[in-house]
């Protein structure tokens, strides 16, 4: 006899979205208040610094009065409080980033304000995270594959395509798959067995509006079966993204392959209300010219981008992305003339 006080699947769903909505609303404006509170307490240690009237014994006793005060309280460290200190000062003059910094957790907080050395870095990250909703570890993971200098260092073509993602990262030049454990040599069911496996990693290196459709998928054209290596949904492009995985460098002939994949997700596959399917070769290493000349002819919208098993070299890509910057300014400067 079946119990007719048990609820039917599905029968509380909207009670259960008002009451999550509420708890993450209640949890934002804790987390605000919090923020705040630091905010104001580095603006009070700022100020007596600069009077000249407190230095490290002073903020030691401010921190053990404190903690004295709200023993239950975490967070009054005198290590935290030179943090609050510098929290302050590096946004107090920044109309555009104060208000983000309210909408994170102050251990995020923390990561971006010392790992970031320009404010367009910070504002990069703030607006992923706040985005993302990244934890701790995926934040920091970001922040060490030197997320915000691949941006930025991808093609113009790939920066048009993604304008729609509101400038986040939805597709790059290059990716980072250091998660993955793999060892030369390696074929490429390797690569995408271990990418499944990764699933959660890989969504994180391309980004959150990923949805996984499925690996080798089966495409018919006429009597013949074809599998396309790895099938994204993208929410925030609204289409499906094709992945082609190749363990050598980019050949023009692999451009043929993804465009017939292509052709036949959107005459078989894509839904009337979607784009156009996207597709994406991923290999170990690309001449920029030949993928120039590969792409110039193409009516589909495909990139081709790299990805390497190893963390990135920092000072590399920064000294990179401060190339791309002064040769930008100095093409701006010779318009001006």
């Amino acid at each position: 006899m079946s119990n007719e006080l048990t609820p039917k699947t599905g029968q509380f769903d909207e009670i259960i979205s008002i009451i999550d909505n509420a708890r993450t609303r209640a949890l934002k404006a804790v987390n605000a208040e919090l923020i705040q509170m630091y905010w104001e307490i580095g603006a009070y240690v700022s100020k007596r610094v600069k009077n000249g009237g407190w230095g490290k014994s002073i903020v030691a006793d401010f921190s053990a009065f404190l903690q004295t005060q709200y023993p239950t309280m975490k967070g009054f460290s005198a290590q935290n409080i030179w943090r609050m200190k510098q929290f302050y000062e590096t946004y107090s003059g920044n109309e555009k980033l104060s208000p983000l910094v309210r909408e994170i957790p102050w251990t995020n907080n923390l990561l971006i304000m010392t790992g970031c050395k320009t404010d367009e870095a910070r504002e990069f990250y703030l607006r992923l995270c706040i985005t993302n909703r990244y934890t701790k570890r995926e934040l920091d993971r970001q922040i060490s594959s030197m997320l915000y200098e691949r941006t930025m260092l991808s093609s113009v073509k790939n920066q048009e395509l993604i304008a729609g993602n509101g400038g986040l990262a939805a597709l790059r030049d290059s990716y980072v798959f250091e998660f993955l454990d793999l060892e030369d040599p390696y074929k490429e069911k390797d690569l995408r067995r271990q990418i499944v496996s990764h699933l959660k990693d890989f969504i994180l290196e391309f980004g959150q509006d990923f949805t996984f459709v499925g690996e080798e998928y089966r495409v018919q054209v006429g009597n013949t079966d074809f599998f396309i290596d790895l099938l994204f949904y993208n929410r925030a492009l609204t289409c499906l993204v094709a992945i082609e995985l190749k363990i050598d460098v980019f050949r023009p002939e692999h451009m043929g392959q993804l465009n017939f994949y292509l052709e036949a997700l959107d005459r078989d596959v894509r839904k009337p209300n979607e784009n156009p399917s996207v597709g994406l070769i991923l290999c170990t290493g690309k001449d920029d010219t030949v993928v120039e000349y590969a792409l110039s002819r193409t009516m589909s919208p495909t990139m081709v981008a790299d990805y390497t098993l190893h963390l990135p070299d920092k000072k590399l890509l920064q000294n990179k992305l401060r190339e791309l910057t002064e040769l930008a300014l100095e093409s701006d400067a010779g318009d001006e003339e």
